[in-house]
């Protein structure tokens, strides 16, 4: 047996920056965590080579004197935690241990010069290097007050790791993401980051907190988001969310906030999608910033080294509040749409005409930039040219669609938000008149959005959750604390239409299923119920697939394309959009309705 023996401290600091230090992105976070702690006001970052080269973080901050820094420097030394209240943490780091697993793997430079003294005394700054372990410098340093580390050939003497880095590139990518993330956490705070010599990010300390997440994820959505600011019991919910039609192909622009501390937690992930379940397309995610604030006891922020996993006293209400609170949100929006038509559409629009091909007719081209007459140098041909617009003219001036007189607008009419129906195209799409523009309605996709709330409103849900009696009851066989918390959970599982009951320690007994899930696989159902428990401790899964069936209800039976509406059928249905939540998208994510503002067609057509 091989004797019990204690580890030399080099060598703890490295098993520890196994966990804390994982790429350079690790140890910027803890860099700039440490200096928004210290108080400052404006933080600098320059990288070189993503980081791999050299990180350095600048703060104005309350600095150190050398007796602090040496400390800092030791592992599990702190001045974040006064007492040994650990489950009341409010400071971003309290572990003691990203300086000393840094500089176990680097070369690490920490200079610093306190804020001035009682009685308006200077304080002279102070510099100690490490080099992977090894104290190898003191002395006097030159620099404001405040704290400046820097952050030399990370993993340099650790090949092993080193190899595990991925390019400077994706190095670099994943630092800016971090340095994103703390900026939105901190709008009091000014950022400044420069990578190799050029300045990529820079925002203002003081910004709201609207503006500054607009400005670090997308401009578009100071115009497409709503802004949430809602209270429920100990919990405050603040940040912006993106309308359902503003969404992106992978979750990357979701950031998520527990008391300032930037988070990545599964629980939080699962409500944003349990908000937008019947508003995003199964491979679209939402584009958002969520702020929760709690009392620090009601969260385990010690879960993991690294911060960025929390855990809750309570899930179920935390993330029944988050729900909530999106879609309370959601539904004020109205009808709003993120309104931005791609580019692709908006060059059809300013394309030169051509007439549609008419295998009888003889072909006709006019060449953009010459005239309507050029290449006809006789009046015969001129002749000819206007008898070929008269053969175009029948095609052209055949009436595709119904169209209303447009005559002016009545001053209840300039009102509208999705203005008059003039007419429809296509059989598929609504054309309208606005005060401001012109409105085009996908008539199937806003109609589908309709029938969805109208059979939420009229308590379609109570309907669908009737129970459909099985002929041979199931068992499904589980484990026991899976068995425990269906058995606890019988009674709201009941209120859906599931019913079931205890069979055995290790078994559940399924009697009816709901009755729109009625061809759904029992057992299948069940097992995904137990696992949806144990991750968030509520019935979850089995409402959202309800809901999924409402949106299958509400697609189809509702108004179909290429079927004709009268004026007075588009007219209704127009107004029923404004009074109706979230219909700005159908229940796929896609947009309702589009709008061409007067401003956007007069540039159409060159006249501004």
């Amino acid at each position: 047996m091989p004797a019990i023996r204690r580890l030399p401290d080099e060598l703890i600091n490295r098993i520890a920056a196994g966990e804390v230090v994982e790429r350079p992105a690790a140890a910027l976070k803890e860099l700039v965590e440490n200096a928004i702690d210290a108080g400052a006001q404006s933080i600098t970052v320059r990288l070189s080579e993503g980081g791999l080269d050299c990180i350095e973080v600048t703060d104005d901050g309350c600095g150190m004197d050398p007796q602090e820094i040496a400390l800092a420097l030791e592992r599990h030394a702190t001045s974040k935690l006064p007492d040994e209240h650990i489950e009341r943490v409010a400071t971003l780091g309290f572990r003691g241990e990203a300086l000393p697993s840094i500089a176990s793997v680097a070369r690490l430079t920490v200079e610093s010069r306190p804020r001035l003294a009682e009685g308006g005394v200077a304080r002279e700054g102070w510099k100690r290097v490490v080099d992977h372990g090894e104290p190898v410098g003191d002395g006097p340093a030159a620099l404001p007050p405040g704290t400046r580390i820097r952050v030399e050939g990370l993993f340099g003497k650790v090949p092993a790791r080193r190899k595990f880095l991925r390019s400077a590139r994706a190095e670099y990518a994943a630092c800016l993401d971090i340095v994103r993330r703390l900026a939105m956490a901190r709008p009091e705070v000014g950022f400044t980051l420069e990578h190799d010599g050029r300045r990529v990010l820079q925002v203002q300390p003081g910004e709201e907190l609207a503006a500054r997440v607009a400005r670090l994820i997308a401009r578009e959505l100071a115009e497409d988001g709503v802004v949430i600011d809602a209270v429920r019991g100990f919990a405050r919910l603040t940040g912006v969310a993106g309308l359902p039609t503003f969404n992106r192909g992978v979750a990357d622009h979701q950031y998520l906030f527990v008391n300032g501390r930037p988070v990545r937690d599964r629980l939080l992930i699962g409500a944003v999608r349990g908000a937008y379940a019947d508003m995003l397309a199964r491979d679209r995610h939402a584009v958002l910033a969520l702020f929760l604030e709690i009392p620090p006891e009601e969260v385990d922020v010690n879960v993991h080294p690294a911060k960025t996993e929390v855990r809750f006293r309570d899930p179920a209400f935390i993330r029944g509040f988050l729900v909530g609170a999106l879609r309370h949100a959601l539904d004020s929006s109205g009808q709003r749409s993120a309104q931005a038509p791609a580019a692709s559409a908006m060059a059809n629009w300013q394309a030169e005409p051509v007439a549609p091909a008419d295998p009888a007719l003889p072909p006709m081209s006019i060449p953009t930039g010459r005239s309507l007459f050029s290449g006809f140098g006789h009046s015969s041909r001129v002749g000819e040219a206007g008898r070929t617009w008269r053969g175009y003219e029948q095609t052209l001036m055949a009436p595709a669609a119904r169209a209303e007189p447009a005559g002016e607008l009545s001053e209840e009419a300039m009102h509208y938000p999705l203005g008059v129906a003039r007419g429809q195209v296509a059989g598929t799409y609504i054309v309208a008149e606005a005060g401001d523009g012109l409105v085009i309605v996908d008539q199937h996709a806003a109609h589908e959005r309709l029938v969805l709330e109208r059979l939420r409103a009229a308590g379609a849900g109570d309907a669908v959750a009737a129970s459909q009696a099985l002929l041979l009851p199931e068992v499904v066989d589980l484990d026991e604390p899976s068995c425990d918390r269906l058995e606890e959970k019988a009674g709201e599982l009941a209120a859906f239409g599931l019913v079931i009951e205890r069979f055995g320690p290790a078994a559940m007994l399924v009697r009816a299923v709901p009755s729109a899930l009625a061809k759904s696989d029992a057992q299948a159902l069940v097992r995904d119920i137990a696992d949806d428990l144990a991750r968030h401790g509520d019935a979850l899964l089995l409402g959202e697939r309800l809901d999924h069936v409402l949106a299958t209800m509400a697609c189809h039976g509702s108004v179909r394309a290429g079927r004709a509406l009268s004026v007075a059928e588009m007219n209704a249905l127009l107004r029923e959009m404004e009074r109706t939540p979230r219909s700005g998208q159908c229940n796929h994510g896609r947009p309702t309705w589009v709008k061409l503002a007067h401003g956007d067609i007069e540039r159409l057509f060159g006249r501004k």
